[in-house]
């Protein structure tokens, strides 16, 4: 069913129906055509333009519309990171109670296997994922007209698709994302700025035992099927994952991305996938207004983009305290969160974030021309930035395996656009 998700929910939505956002009169040059600025609202003036604006104010428009997300398949990744299009690796949640005192900081030090973040998997796992469904996406994809091979305008994770939502309100972390056109569907995947990277080799053992925190909570609520309980004292690896793909649209953007899955409800009565997927948090105890307000303001925005996408309808908070313990859990319903911040003064907004990821999208389309798997188009921005990009060919950017080139292109010929 194809609606406009959560608008009835957005009291904070703009009433007018003017959805046009005008450049100021020193964007324009000698000549008085608007310089190559891509415009929010999809008009562009002049040639390809060359950055696009994350002004808040530009994107608060009526909520664009976006399709009921559609699980197309899944596939898990085990122990040893290792393929299988299938779902050995979902779980089942099992409440813990409202006040479970779960001891995050258990098995640590001597059950803990962390996945190598230095390894820079891409694309590739929802890749394989591609090539092993073609039939499914082409049948599924055949009634359109879309010359495009996968049937849909762009490929990615879910992830990425977040640091977008959030973009017109992150003040902290730049991103960097790599884009490049293969069989007329545009392929995106993040690059790792250099600050991030700095970041991660230089994390506290506080910091990566936080970290840790969260995936332990996992294990304790938990269980391997829907008729067993939770092992917490089994070893965490980080490695093990379950991914949920889902076909969506947003606005005019045809999109094909994949998500990791926490573990989906019990109920043998729950509503088919992603809908029975539930998301898994955890979070310092709020004792304060203030910090409950920071929480609505800043947590709640990643937490509510990030299940929002892929349609994930509720969230299970473990508040933990300063010695990692979980004193509390608490249920967010993704379609409640929009009220929940409705009294804070400034606060984030739903349409700004979805205005704003579907115009990315809009200046990516227009700006991603030539049909080629070594071209990358790499879009760059920093917080009070607008978003620009350079050009690489045959650079270490470049992400579209040969593996899966050769095999895509022995099926379709991929679509040349000049």
């Amino acid at each position: 069913m194809e609606h406009r998700r959560d608008k009835a929910r957005h009291p904070d939505a703009p009433r007018s129906g003017n959805g046009a956002s005008y450049q100021h009169k020193k964007d324009r040059d000698a000549e008085g055509c608007v310089s190559k600025r891509f415009r929010p609202g999809g008009q562009t003036f002049c040639s390809v333009p060359q950055s696009l604006s994350t002004r808040r104010q530009l994107y608060e428009r009526d909520f664009p519309v976006y399709k009921q997300p559609v699980e197309v398949g899944f596939f898990s990744l085990d122990s040893e990171r290792d393929f299988f299009s299938d779902s050995r690796q979902l779980r089942y949640y099992s409440d813990p109670g409202k006040s479970p005192k779960l001891n995050l900081r258990d098995g640590y030090r001597d059950r803990f296997i962390k996945r190598d973040e230095s390894v820079k998997e891409r694309l590739d796992h929802l890749l394989r994922w591609i090539l092993e469904n073609r039939a499914k996406l082409h049948s599924r994809n055949a009634a359109t007209s879309s010359a495009c091979a996968v049937g849909v305008d762009f490929v990615t994770w879910r992830g990425h698709l977040t640091k977008l939502l959030t973009t017109p309100y992150e003040t902290q972390e730049g991103w960097l994302l790599a884009v490049s056109r293969f069989g007329g569907t545009l392929y995106i995947s993040e690059v790792e700025t250099d600050a991030a990277r700095v970041n991660r080799e230089n994390r506290t053992e506080r910091h990566e035992e936080m970290m840790y925190w969260g995936y332990k909570f996992e294990q304790y609520v938990c269980a391997d099927d829907a008729h067993s309980v939770p092992d917490g004292g089994g070893v965490v690896n980080t490695n093990e994952a379950f991914c949920t793909v889902v076909q969506t649209r947003l606005a005019d953007h045809k999109l094909l991305f994949s998500g990791e899955v926490d573990c989906r409800d019990k109920d043998p009565k729950s509503p088919p996938a992603p809908a029975c997927y539930v998301e898994l948090k955890t979070s310092a105890e709020i004792c304060t207004p203030k910090q409950r307000s920071n929480f609505h303001r800043y947590k709640l925005l990643k937490w509510w983009a990030q299940s929002f996408l892929p349609g994930v309808p509720r969230i299970v908070a473990g508040f933990r305290d300063q010695d990692g313990v979980v004193v509390s859990v608490e249920t967010f319903h993704i379609s409640k969160i929009s009220q929940l911040i409705k009294n804070e003064y400034n606060c984030w907004k739903p349409t700004v974030c979805m205005n704003f990821c579907s115009d990315f999208l809009s200046f990516v389309k227009s700006v991603v021309k030539e049909d080629d798997p070594r071209l990358v188009y790499l879009f760059a921005w920093e917080p009070h930035r607008d978003v620009t990009f350079s050009v690489h060919k045959d650079s270490e950017y470049t992400f579209l395996p040969d593996w899966y080139v050769k095999e895509m292109a022995s099926h379709h010929a991929p679509e040349t656009r000049q």
